[in-house]
């Protein structure tokens, strides 16, 4: 994937979001430094005041710790953020999707070759080249950055606003920081990554709370077949369903 340089505070969200579903993995990290293409063109007009949707539904977190949990609500409400097209990562359920993810074999490396030697300046074709697992980049690195904000600005993460919230994301984006457990971009990009995953997951993960992200893009979900649409110039006349049956 190729490394857009970081352009404006609040993103054109139909725009970078369906350019994101050709990304998206299964359940693997390709490489890192996969943020750069959460922020977009600069040249995009002001946003539109939104109209607040309602927010996620209430979830306790089984793997975060409740800083941790704060640090994660709030990037994901600056990765894809609440605007007049309808709900962000945060509001949609994406933090809890990243939380149960990382209880299961994806979030402990189960389903990663995990074995040396490893190689973390080799060519990215060679994939992914750290022993840590998902559930250690998410807790090294966000007590790193959280151990950044404090000495830059007096402050954790999540209690930053959010202009410095998108400065920091950016930060760790270009790999600024540096941190001694895992580099910067490498935790940016699973947050990324995970993020969009949860925000166009089936909402039976935890994420995508009202089918908010399938909604924005027009994926009609679940249905048993829908490819006579796929070649016309035309909106899918059908609302998204979800795999247990609940319609958009």
């Amino acid at each position: 994937m190729s490394k857009d340089q970081p352009a404006s505070v609040q993103p054109a969200r139909r725009a970078f979001l369906r350019q994101s579903l050709t990304l998206i993995p299964v359940a693997t990290l390709a490489g890192t430094g996969l943020g750069g293409a959460v922020l977009a063109d600069s040249a995009t007009p002001a946003p539109v005041e939104p109209t607040r949707p309602a927010p996620a539904r209430a979830y306790r977190p089984s793997f975060f710790t409740q800083q941790e949990w704060a640090f994660v609500s709030a990037a994901v409400a600056v990765l894809i953020p609440t605007d007049a097209l309808g709900p962000g990562a945060a509001d949609a359920g994406v933090p809890e999707f990243i939380d149960r993810q990382l209880n299961t074999r994806y979030g402990s490396g189960g389903l990663w070759y995990m074995q040396g030697p490893f190689r973390p300046d080799a060519p990215s074709e060679l994939g992914y080249q750290l022993k840590l697992s998902p559930q250690e980049i998410y807790r090294l690195g966000i007590a790193e950055t959280d151990a950044w904000c404090q000495a830059q600005f007096g402050k954790a993460f999540a209690q930053l606003g959010p202009e410095q919230q998108q400065q920091v994301l950016e930060a760790l984006d270009g790999g600024k920081p540096a941190f001694a457990s895992v580099p910067a971009a490498t935790f940016l990009g699973m947050l990324w990554l995970n993020t969009r995953e949860g925000f166009f997951s089936d909402p039976l993960h935890g994420g995508n709370q009202g089918l908010a992200g399938w909604k924005l893009v027009g994926f009609p979900g679940a249905r048993a077949d829908f490819m006579d649409w796929v070649e016309r110039d035309e909106r899918y006349p059908f609302p998204s369903v979800s795999i247990s049956g609940e319609r958009g």
